[in-house]
């Protein structure tokens, strides 16, 4: 399929505008859409035209659901491990491009934004999100970890938060992904496109009228649990923390790290301590390096065969306990 089906890339008015394009897969990322990306945000970088970049998503139902990761396991049991690593590559690429992009970015985001999404959204200036915005990192479940630079990103939301959401995969709405910092403008869907109209006639500049206030954080009574909980370096720790608190919350979220992969909760714990003190390009040099154990580990095939190909999400995990996972193990994913 060629890029100008899945992604439209096109001036208008003062913006250059990018709309992902790709409803029937959630606007799912695969290399020729992270591709017409990075050209369209080049080619755009010294217009003096284009005053700002606004990327969207194509239907009612996603921002971008993430990386197309079928593709990946694919090429992880073909044997073309090059494919993948290309794909992460050029991806983490687009990513700093974004993160340091001279003009105003701003990232509408209805719907699904998840993994590859956040990674088109939370590095720029402006990420607006309506009620219906649904974001998570929920590769932990597929025998993954969160990469586009999670790994610097969510040690930097307020307290232990990203911890929280990288290991549980836990989805946050709208309003609360304002209160956490992933987004940083609410809006309601019914104003976005108005809002998407405004920014082409007005610039940037348009955000600031129509910047709704968000209702209250859903997690607050949660956050000093999760602060307490997800504040150690041991998934085992972690586990034993929200068994002694043993209120709803806790027995819900002790619930998720028990369904998910445990090898990757391990090495996702660890991935984040190690970004917290990490810029973004060493973060991604870290992620890039990590992809390829996390893929050729049989959880990851087994993960997403469970959740995305067969969806009979009844993974067989190697181990399949928290307890039994291997802590030098753990530690050679990291070299």
């Amino acid at each position: 399929m060629p890029d100008e089906q899945t992604v439209i890339a096109r001036r208008d008015g003062r913006v250059g505008r990018i709309v992902l394009n790709r409803p029937q897969a959630l606007n799912a990322l695969d290399l020729a859409m992270i591709r017409a990306c990075t050209r369209a945000l080049g080619q755009w970088r010294d217009d003096p035209h284009v005053h700002g970049v606004v990327i969207e998503g194509a239907g009612d139902r996603a921002f971008c659901a993430g990386g197309d990761v079928r593709a990946l396991r694919q090429y992880e049991l073909d044997g073309e491990h090059h494919k993948a690593e290309t794909f992460f590559r050029e991806e983490y690429v687009l990513n700093l491009m974004i993160a340091t992009y001279p003009k105003p970015y701003i990232a509408l985001i209805d719907g699904i934004c998840m993994g590859g999404g956040i990674g088109l959204s939370v590095h720029a200036p402006y990420r607006v999100a309506t009620e219906r915005a649904a974001f998570a990192m929920p590769e932990t479940a597929i025998g993954f970890f969160p990469d586009i630079g999670a790994t610097f990103f969510l040690p930097r939301l307020p307290g232990r938060l990203g911890a929280y959401l990288g290991l549980t995969g836990a989805r946050m709405q709208g309003a609360d992904a304002v209160h956490a910092g992933l987004a940083t403008h609410f809006a309601s869907q019914a104003d976005l496109p108005a809002l998407s109209l405004a920014l082409a006639e007005d610039g940037p500049g348009a955000l600031g009228a129509r910047n709704a206030s968000p209702p209250a954080f859903s997690l607050a009574a949660q956050r000093k649990a999760i602060d307490h909980c997800f504040g150690v370096d041991s998934v085992n720790e972690i586990v034993r923390r929200l068994e002694a608190i043993g209120d709803a919350w806790a027995t819900q979220t002790l619930a998720a790290l028990r369904t998910v992969s445990p090898s990757a909760l391990c090495w996702t714990l660890e991935a984040l301590r190690r970004g917290a003190d990490l810029t973004l390009p060493q973060c991604q040099a870290a992620e890039l390096a990590l992809t390829r154990n996390t893929m050729r580990h049989p959880d990851f095939a087994e993960g997403v065969r469970a959740m995305v190909v067969d969806k009979d999400r009844k993974p067989r995990w190697k181990p399949s306990r928290i307890e039994d996972v291997d802590p030098s193990a753990t530690a050679a994913m990291f070299g």
